[in-house]
């Protein structure tokens, strides 16, 4: 059976200050030393700068959210009136193809992201 785990150690010496600079670092980041050396060795991307790529992937999807309840929102009063201005009408339009562009960039921003974790597995 292969034991998985802590298997090798690598010694590395340094300056004391350096040391401390990167477990301050660390400490900031709320990272390991390991974590630390390991994926940047390795060109991966550091687990707080992944916890912050899902936090802002669940930002952009709650902003979208909301977006898409206010959209809900016209068409229900539009569907109540049986009319809508043209002027209101085109603003709508000019503002869904601003929503449409911004999610077009977005989805585009998380294709970029998702190849970067993935590359880190």
């Amino acid at each position: 059976m292969n034991k998985v785990g802590k298997e090798e150690w690598i010694v590395v010496r340094i300056e004391k200050y350096r040391k401390e600079v990167w477990k301050k670092q660390c400490s900031q980041k709320q990272i390991t030393l390991t974590s630390l050396i390991i994926n940047s060795v390795e060109n991966r991307i550091l687990d707080d700068e992944r916890r912050k790529v899902l936090q802002f992937i669940e930002k952009q999807d709650n902003i979208f959210g909301k977006i898409e309840t206010n959209i809900n929102q016209v068409a229900k009063i539009a569907n109540g009136q049986k009319f809508i201005s043209e002027k209101e009408l085109n603003n709508f339009s000019t503002q869904l193809n601003e929503i449409a562009d911004l999610k077009k960039q977005q989805n585009e921003i998380f294709m970029k992201i998702y190849s970067l974790i993935a590359n880190d597995y």
